[in-house]
């Protein structure tokens, strides 16, 4: 049996899978926990990677390894390779105004935001990492001025690999490197006058491998796939193909499709991602997702399973109860300072139950309108798969169907990030055309007639939150 590694170096935590390269089969699996925060020095990463390799029982007898991480990040480092700074991570949202600034010196509205996606196929907001590096250049410029290279976490990792001090030897994929703001998934290359614009003077970068180039080997002689952004990643452990919209409610909430089209979104909701298989990876991202479910849970004061059964005993549309669930501000709709409302609150509706509906429905219809935005860039839905840690409560499972109008389809709970790297290093291993076919058992199947009340209420829900911020900002 020839064994493969998958790593998903992700915003909480580091998970290490080690599966059969022909079948798929797991064979075992570690886990460690990344320090809390929205920025966090690389070297812990590395500790977490080790103690989640020393979780799985090693690395000795894995012939490849590919890695999966959280996206967007920002590693910079010295010519000696180290970090001149813990790393600012995707949801570390003090670069807004930078994202703002960068439309701005392009045009500003849609003109700015037209001059980006035509540039990168995406409009700069608060996670990419070309907004950190105006942030970073303005506020820290000691700092800034050490900086030699700039990478993503999944780049410092699979370097870290590999063993190299040299900061010439970081590689990267195109999936990642699509998610910066300074590389171009239409045009397949760097956009180094946007980098420069945003940091005030050159970066080394990456260079871009193929979908299943090597990144180099371990010093154990394993061969190093060339990783990939959580995202893609996923997609690939799923075996998301064309037609499929992978729905994830993790730390963020991502809705994302395999296709064959570059979008170009002006209002910037779809960014212009790449996949990890030389496709397309249109992708809209909120920052509220799974933790709108932990925040309503502790506020009742039960745990998940109480909490679905609370939120599936109220009827839908939680008699006119609506959360509009910006409790950590918000990607999309480009809101970062924004907090979370409820609407519609009166004596018969203020129960624990009808909270806990309007809590699923609202997280739900946020991501609905993601989906709305993937189908106006031209892309086909014929289901919805649906993953993440939120995706396990029952709730939201039977929810679902109700507000996105879709067939929903539930896998076993898995790592699939992980799952995918480690897809990623089998197809690296075999040298063939496509990845290698893995079986996927155990999924259900979640159907139910769309009730359109529920997103038509949350829509003025929003609409109203909206109107309140502009009146609050005169």
């Amino acid at each position: 049996m020839t064994l493969v590694a998958g790593i998903d170096s992700s915003t909480q935590s580091c998970k290490v899978v080690i599966r059969d390269a022909d079948s798929g089969e797991l064979v075992r699996e570690g886990r460690a926990l990344h320090p809390e925060g929205t920025e966090v020095h690389p070297r812990e990463w590395v500790s977490a990677l080790d103690a989640a390799v020393a979780d799985a029982g090693g690395l000795d007898d894995v012939a490849a390894i590919a890695v999966g991480a959280q996206q967007h990040g920002m590693v910079c480092l010295d010519d000696d390779g180290e970090a001149v700074r813990p790393a600012l991570l995707w949801n570390d949202t003090r670069s807004a105004r930078a994202a703002t600034d960068l439309i701005d010196e392009l045009g500003g509205g849609e003109a700015g935001r037209a001059a980006w996606v035509a540039a990168v196929g995406t409009v700069p907001v608060a996670s990419f990492t070309v907004t950190k590096l105006r942030w970073f250049a303005e506020h820290e410029p000691g700092l800034a001025s050490r900086a030699a290279a700039v990478c993503l976490p999944h780049d410092y990792l699979t370097w870290r690999l590999g063993g190299s001090g040299d900061v010439a030897d970081v590689v990267t994929d195109r999936g990642d490197a699509s998610g910066t703001g300074y590389w171009s998934a239409e045009q397949e290359s760097y956009r180094p006058e946007l980098l420069k614009r945003a940091f005030g003077r050159d970066l080394r970068v990456p260079r871009v491998l193929g979908p299943r180039d090597p990144a180099g080997r371990t010093a154990d002689g394993a061969v190093l796939g060339p990783g990939t952004g959580d995202n893609a990643a996923a997609a690939l452990g799923l075996g998301a193909v064309p037609g499929d919209v992978v729905l994830s409610i993790g730390t963020s909430g991502v809705v994302s499709a395999v296709s064959t089209l570059s979008p170009r979104d002006v209002t910037g909701a779809v960014a212009g991602f790449a996949d990890a298989t030389g496709r397309h990876l249109p992708l809209v991202c909120t920052l509220n997702a799974a933790r709108v479910l932990d925040a309503a849970a502790a506020l009742l004061r039960v745990d998940h399973a109480e909490f679905a059964r609370l939120a599936l005993s109220a009827p839908p549309g939680a008699d006119g109860l609506v959360l509009v669930p910006y409790l950590e501000g918000e990607r999309t709709p480009d809101r970062p300072e924004a907090t979370g409302a409820l609407h519609g609150l009166r004596g018969d509706n203020s129960t624990a139950a009808h909270l806990a509906r309007a809590t699923v429905e609202g997280l739900l219809c946020g991501l609905a309108d993601g989906l709305d935005a993937l189908v106006d860039q031209g892309v086909t839905v014929q289901r919805v798969i649906l993953i993440g840690g939120g995706a396990r409560s029952e709730a939201v499972q039977r929810i679902a169907p109700l507000v996105l109008g879709r067939p929903v389809l539930v896998p076993a709970a898995g790592e699939y990030v992980a799952d995918g790297a480690a897809r990623q290093a089998a197809w690296v291993l075999a040298g063939t055309e496509e990845p290698p076919v893995w079986a996927h058992a155990g999924a259900r199947s979640m159907t139910g007639d769309a009730v359109p009340a529920l997103r038509s209420r949350y829509a003025e829900a929003c609409d109203k939150f909206i109107a309140r911020s502009a009146a609050e900002s005169v």
